[in-house]
């Protein structure tokens, strides 16, 4: 089975990753002190495809099972208590 290269964005704030069409493959976020949320929408004011709350003071791995999630631009609408988050899509 032939598949698409992977690529990754490193995100440090609410907006969008810039890539187009794609496929969320997996996430790496890093949170600070207090209540971390992360929510990822499909392009902006698009539905909400990821809406997370995470762990403080720690680094997390998401993995999307499967194909992944399909968005027409990956952006990060809300970015709360974290201070970066890399997208693997492809």
């Amino acid at each position: 089975m032939s598949g698409s290269d992977v690529k990754s964005k490193r995100l440090t704030g609410v907006g969008s990753a810039s890539v187009g069409p794609a496929r969320i493959r997996q996430l790496q976020v890093k949170t600070t002190t207090g209540t971390p949320r992360l929510t990822v929408s499909d392009g902006n004011g698009g539905a909400t495809v990821i809406d997370m709350d995470l762990n403080a003071s720690d680094t997390h791995s998401v993995n999307i099972p499967d194909e992944g999630i399909r968005v027409n631009d990956i952006f990060i609408a809300t970015f709360t208590g974290c201070t970066s988050v890399t997208v693997f899509y492809s």
